[in-house]
C-alpha cells in the first residue's frame, strides 16, 4: 500500500513575517496588498486575526471593519521564496518524489522510505519537528494511501498537527465532510451536488457514479472515485519536467492599461517571467495564449501558434505583441494581462525544420545571454539586472514577475 504526504504550511506568508518581526506575534496582523495599487485582499493572517474573523481573499476594507486593530503588512515574495525552498529540501532529504502543490504545500510518497525512517506518521512526525526546529515555521501533515484524502488530512488538523487517515477510518473521518472539502470541488459543483442532495463526501461516494456522470460530466466519475479513496494518481518527482503542462503568469498593474506602449511594457515583463521559469524547468512552448482583462472585468483570451518551439523572452513577447495588436482595439481600458506558454515539451525532444532565413549563430548568442542574466538575478536579486523600457515607469517597475498578482 502507498504511503503519501501531504505537507501544508501553516499561515505561510504570515509565519514568515512574524519571524522576521517577532512583535507581530502578538497582535492580529495579516500580509495584504496595497489598496492603492489594487491588491487590496488579504494574503495571509495569523491565528490573532483569523480569531477576530478575518479572511484570506477579503477585501481590507472588510478585514479592517472585523478587526479594527489589524496590522497589514506588504508581501516579501522572495523571503517566502527562499523559506519555501528550505523546507523543500527537508522534504528533499527523505524521498525524491515531491511534488509542490503551489509554493507551501507540497505531495510526499514516502512508501520506499519507510525501510530507512519508520512508518509514514513516523516520517511525518519527524519533519513536522525539523520544520519548526530549521526554520520557526510549522505545518500541517496528512498521511494517507493516496494524495486527495493525504490533502485532506493537512487540512483536517491546524496548526502544527499531523493527521493519519487509513483505509480503516476515512470512512469515519472524511466522509462527514463537506463535499467542498474534497479537492478539485469548486463553488459551480458544489451548488450543482446541493440541488440534488448531496452535502458531505460520504454521501458523493453512496451517489451512484453513473448519476454523478449525468450530473458532472467527466469530472462526476472522477469525484465518485476521489470519495471512495480510489485515487490512484502519483506523486512526481520533485525535478520532473513533464509535471508542467503550461507556464503563466499574470499582473494587475497600479492603473489602467489605456495604451498599447503601456500594454508593451506589461508583456514584456511577463514573458521575461515565463520565459525564465521554462529554462528553470528545461522546457520550450509551441503556443503563447494572451489573456485580458477590461476595466469591466469581462475577460478573453486569444492564442498564437509558433514557428517553432522557445523559451526565449524575445519571441514570447513578440507572440504576445502581436496578439495585443490583432484583437484589442483600446475602446475601454485593460485591468490586468496574463501570458501563458501552452503546449510544452521538454528541450531536448524539440525537433523543427529550420528556415533557411533564420539566424541561428543569432539566437544561440540571445539564449546564452538570457541564462546568464538568469544567473545574475539568482545569485543578486529579481531586481539586479531590469529591462530600460520597464526602469522608465515607476509603476510597473514596481511588479515581482516572479510571482502572479492578478
Amino acid at each position: 500500500m502507498r504511503v503519501i504526504l501531504h505537507s501544508d504550511l501553516n499561515a505561510c506568508y504570515a509565519s514568515i513575517e512574524c519571524l522576521q518581526r517577532p512583535e507581530l506575534k502578538d497582535v492580529p496582523m495579516a500580509v495584504g496588498g496595497d489598496p492603492e495599487k489594487r491588491h487590496g485582499i488579504i494574503l495571509a493572517k495569523n491565528q490573532l486575526a483569523k480569531q477576530a474573523g478575518v479572511k484570506t481573499a477579503e477585501p481590507l476594507w472588510q478585514a479592517r471593519a472585523k478587526c479594527p486593530g489589524l496590522v497589514i503588512v506588504p508581501p516579501h515574495y522572495q523571503l517566502y521564496w527562499r523559506y519555501c525552498q528550505q523546507v523543500r529540501q527537508i522534504y528533499l532529504s527523505y524521498t525524491n518524489l515531491v511534488e509542490p502543490f503551489g509554493i507551501d504545500e507540497s505531495w510526499l510518497d514516502v512508501t520506499s522510505s519507510q525501510q530507512l525512517f519508520g512508518s509514514g506518521e513516523v516520517i511525518a512526525e519527524a519533519i513536522r519537528q525539523r520544520v519548526k526546529s530549521e526554520t520557526g515555521l510549522t505545518v500541517s501533515i496528512g498521511v494517507s494511501f493516496n494524495k486527495v484524502f493525504a490533502k485532506l488530512g493537512s487540512d483536517y488538523k491546524k496548526p502544527d498537527a499531523v493527521t493519519v487517515i487509513s483505509p480503516e477510518n476515512f470512512r469515519r473521518i472524511v466522509w462527514p465532510l463537506p463535499a467542498a472539502d474534497l479537492l478539485f470541488v469548486g463553488r459551480a459543483t458544489v451548488a450543482k451536488l446541493s440541488e440534488h442532495g448531496i452535502q458531505t463526501i460520504g454521501q458523493l461516494a453512496e451517489t451512484p457514479e453513473d448519476t454523478l456522470s449525468r450530473l458532472l460530466g467527466k469530472q462526476g466519475a472522477l469525484l465518485s472515485a476521489y470519495a471512495n479513496g480510489l485515487d490512484t494518481s502519483p506523486v512526481l518527482p520533485y525535478d520532473s519536467k513533464q509535471s508542467l503542462k503550461s507556464v503563466s503568469n499574470g499582473a494587475t498593474p497600479p492603473h489602467d492599461i489605456r495604451t498599447p506602449q503601456e500594454g508593451r511594457i506589461l508583456l514584456l515583463i511577463l514573458a521575461e517571467s515565463v520565459a525564465e521559469r521554462l529554462r528553470e524547468h528545461g522546457l520550450l512552448c509551441r503556443t503563447v495564449q494572451l489573456g485580458l482583462r477590461q476595466k469591466s472585468l469581462r475577460h478573453f483570451q486569444r492564442q498564437r501558434q509558433l514557428a517553432r518551439p522557445t523559451a526565449l523572452t524575445k519571441e514570447i513577447y513578440d507572440a504576445a505583441c502581436q496578439l495585443l495588436y490583432a484583437c484589442y482595439d483600446w475602446r475601454e481600458p485593460l485591468r490586468s494581462l496574463t501570458i501563458s506558454a501552452d503546449d510544452v515539451i521538454p528541450a531536448n525532444e524539440a525537433c523543427w525544420q529550420p528556415s533557411l532565413f533564420e539566424n541561428e549563430a543569432g539566437r544561440g548568442r540571445e539564449e546564452k545571454l538570457e541564462r546568464v542574466l538568469d544567473g545574475l538575478r539568482e545569485r543578486f536579486g529579481r531586481t539586479a539586472v531590469q529591462r530600460g523600457a520597464v526602469l522608465l515607469d515607476s509603476d510597473f517597475r514596481q511588479i515581482d514577475p516572479r510571482f502572479r498578482h492578478d
